[in-house]
This record gives C-alpha cells, structure tokens and sequence, in this order.
C-alpha cells in the first residue's frame, strides 16, 4: 500500500527541511508532493535549491500566488497517486512517525479513513483555550453529521485517494479540515481514530490559525449540514 504525504507549505523556512528528512524516514511506501503556497520568507528558493526537478524524491509544485492552505492541498492532492493520502503540516507540531499505525490500521481492517487524533488520551497536547476550540467544533461536527470524533481538526485524515478525490473539496483556506469530514459523513464512510503525538506551536513561533478560522469552520459545517454535497 503506498501514501502521498501531502505538504502544503508557506513561508516555512526554519523547518520545512527538517520535516522533510523526518519524513523520509518513515517506514513506509510512500511519496511525497508539496506544494508551496507564494512563501515570501525563501522557502521557494530552498526547496528549488534542493529539489528542484524533482531530485531527492520530493515533488514540489508552486503558487504563483498566496491561495491558502486548502488550495495549496487540492493542487498536491491532483498529483497523488498512491493508495490513500494524508496531509502532513510543513511545522513540527506532528510527529510524521505517528503515520506507522494509522496504515497498518488501514491495511488490517481496510477502514476507508483513519484520523490520527490529539485528544483521544489527553488535551493537555495543546493549550486549554486551543483544546476548547477543538473541543467545540468536534461536538458540533458530531450533533451535526453523526459523528464520534474525538478531533475533527486534526491534520493527519488518511482517506482513500479516490474517494478523497471524488469530494470535490472546494476549501481555500483552514476550512479544509470540516468540509473533508463532513463530505465524509454524510457519504457514511466511517472514520476510525488512533492517538497522535502533538507539540503545538505559538503564534511567535509561526502558528498561522486564529480565531477567524475558528468561526470560518462553523460557518462551513452548518453550510455542509444544508447542502447537497
């Protein structure tokens, strides 16, 4: 079973080739595409120093122009062409090896989506204030759609590529996370969740989520819950 490890990538300098070599070392049959969304801060220009032509088995693709963390997603999805497909997040807030499980997860039970969530042993991955936000748009995926989620917002969603593909996600920006989980929903794909490390970031250490998308992801779950797709 091989995975397209999708990296969506802005102005990540400081660790997107640490993120890079730890996920190279991930025991699994795997690519991955990254996509870089306009970085301002020479992230471009490194990853065009190292793998420009596709050398050293990363596949990077370009924005001519910032278009969000969504778009940026979409544009790697296009080009995946493994067996399922996970977003890994260009910081170092998730460990890349947390991975392992959730494919073999995959390949013994066959689950069509498996998410790596942060809270299924603690909250205290994160700040409380953080956690709660989390926390409340879970429940509400869940009283929405049906769900029991324990982390709708996590970035680690291993989904099938066809079907992950066949939801014509339409997200630009951090409203990725609930469009993808209640596309899935309401198709009835169950989703089966297993711990995940997690090392939150501040915002002076480049965290780019803020509470705009916080109120963003409740406009889009009750946009999804009265929609037909």
């Amino acid at each position: 079973m091989k995975i397209s490890i999708l990296i969506p990538v802005y102005n990540e300098r400081k660790t997107i080739l640490d993120i890079i070599d730890l996920v190279g070392t991930v025991a699994l049959d795997k690519e991955v595409v990254l996509v870089d969304d306009h970085s301002s801060d020479g992230t471009r220009e490194l990853l065009r120093e190292k793998f420009g032509s596709g050398k050293n088995g990363v596949r990077v693709f370009y924005h001519e122009k910032n278009m969000g963390k969504g778009s940026a997603i979409r544009t790697a999805l296009s080009h995946a062409s493994g067996d399922y497909v996970i977003v890994q997040d260009a910081d170092l807030e998730y460990s890349p090896h947390d991975m392992v499980p959730m494919a073999e997860l995959v390949e013994r039970t066959g689950a069509e989506a498996v998410y790596g969530s942060r809270f299924l042993k603690t909250w205290k991955s994160t700040s409380f204030p953080h956690f709660m936000v989390n926390k409340t748009l879970t429940v509400l995926t869940n009283i929405l759609f049906g769900g029991n989620l324990t982390d709708m917002e996590t970035c680690y969603k291993m989904v099938r590529t066809d079907i992950m593909k066949s939801l014509d996600i339409k997200a630009h920006r951090f409203e990725f996370e609930p469009e993808v989980t209640t596309k899935l929903l309401k198709r009835g794909i169950k989703i089966v969740e297993v711990p995940v490390s997690y090392r939150g970031r501040s915002y002076d250490e480049g965290k780019k989520i803020g509470w705009k998308d916080g109120v963003e992801a409740v406009v889009t779950l009750f946009r999804m819950k009265f929609r037909d797709s």
